[in-house]
């Protein structure tokens, strides 16, 4: 695979297609564009930091589940699952890497009649897309797992099908260096600037931080949690901020002896299995928008929030030592959770692709294909994900997802 340079300036000064973003979502819609037999237009991908090193994408906890309140996002997460058992297929090369689930599954822990109501729901969504998740009561939880204490649980959600964690980071290297190979340009900068026409019907131009000035035919907002800021470019309004979230790698003096699902407490903290050790993570008390670059730590959480959780839910958890610990940023959907896609109502070539709330990763595959039907054909052709349009931003129909961590 021979792969261009990667440069800080563009080689033309007109492309049908600019992505702002060249982490996980924005390397998507690019290789799915290359995949387009009808698609033989020039590609752009402008990335500010071609080392991820602060992306979401470099912090993400790769996880994948079925388990959703809505049928769109669970048939999305269906899409990704299969697309990521059978790779090597989807991707037409002998060469590319194996990429396995470790189906250890979710469970969602419901201690008030008004959650377990809510998961009963969700499960009865879940199935009706033939997903196998199960609705137990706290006897039959005991059963499967019996380290856990379930004083006051009820019941709980559980899925071991397309369920746990994938190799995320392999997946969007793969796309990254392909669509590279296949003439899809990445450069080093930063768009500053669009420009639209005199009816505001269309962004003509981005003009780069070097000073460049490109023509576009059409622009796709990739931005993860700096979303709000590139659609401000073009004079719209997104409800999408960075939110931290906090990751913990540890090990436990007495181990589990099985996989964990990963576990979401009613406190707000989850922990699964993590090869040898475990992660655990949640969102802050105060859980505010903060600056892109703010990836400050709150070294008390830990110690107030997620380890008294841990050690209630499973004693075996009362000796547990750190090994590491991250925060990343979520592209937070402060409306309803639900990414936004698509194309604007009145900016026609401005297409997002924003707001996953935690769920970009496994959501990428299905995500990249769709705008990149819609760019090339006008459309999407394979799954529908217009419930996710801007236009339900817009007229406030929002589509309200309650399953977020």
């Amino acid at each position: 695979m021979t792969i261009p340079p990667q440069s800080d300036r563009p080689a033309r000064n007109r492309y049908d297609v600019i992505i702002v973003g060249g982490a996980m979502i924005g390397s998507a819609v690019a290789w799915f564009l290359t995949d387009m037999p009808d698609f033989d237009g020039r590609i752009l991908v402008v990335e500010r930091d071609p080392s991820y090193e602060f992306s979401s994408t470099a912090h993400t906890n790769s996880c994948m589940r079925q388990q959703f309140g809505s049928a769109i996002n669970v048939k999305i997460s269906q899409f990704a699952a299969e697309y990521v058992r059978n790779f090597r297929t989807h991707v037409g090369d002998d060469q590319a890497p194996e990429l396995p689930i470790h189906a250890f599954g979710y469970l969602y822990l419901a201690d008030s009649d008004s959650f377990a109501e809510t998961l009963r729901a969700a499960q009865k969504v879940q199935a009706d897309c033939g997903a196998g998740t199960r609705h137990m009561t706290a006897d039959q939880i005991a059963q499967a797992y019996p380290f856990y204490n379930l004083d006051d649980i009820l019941c709980g959600n559980h899925n071991l099908t397309d369920e746990g964690y994938f190799d995320g980071g392999t997946l969007f290297d793969w796309w990254k260096r392909t669509a590279r190979a296949r003439g899809v340009e990445y450069i080093a900068n930063e768009v500053t600037a669009m420009t639209r026409n005199a009816a505001g019907s269309r962004v003509e131009s981005v003009t780069l931080a070097s000073g460049e000035v490109i023509a576009c035919g059409t622009i796709v907002n990739a931005t993860g949690p700096r979303a709000a800021r590139t659609a401000a470019m073009a004079g719209i309004v997104i409800p999408v901020e960075p939110r931290k979230r906090y990751t913990y790698i540890f090990s436990a003096e007495r181990p589990l002896g099985c996989d964990l699902p990963l576990t979401v407490d009613p406190s707000g903290v989850h922990v699964r299995t993590d090869g040898a050790y475990y992660m655990a993570g949640c969102a802050p008390d105060d859980d505010v928008a903060v600056a892109p670059e703010d990836f400050i730590q709150d070294h008390s959480l830990w110690e107030q929030k997620v380890w008294p959780a841990l050690a209630h839910r499973i004693p075996a958890f009362e000796a547990i030592r750190v090994i590491n610990s991250w925060v990343g940023h979520y592209a937070y959907n402060t409306l309803d959770q639900n990414a936004i896609l698509g194309p604007h109502s009145r900016v026609e070539n401005f297409i997002f692709a924003n707001g996953f709330s935690g769920h970009g990763f496994q959501q990428s595959p299905a995500v990249g294909r769709g705008i990149a039907e819609l760019i090339t054909h006008g459309a999407y052709r394979t799954l529908d994900l217009a419930p996710l349009g801007y236009r339900r931003i817009e007229e406030q129909q929002l589509l309200h997802e309650h399953a977020v961590i």
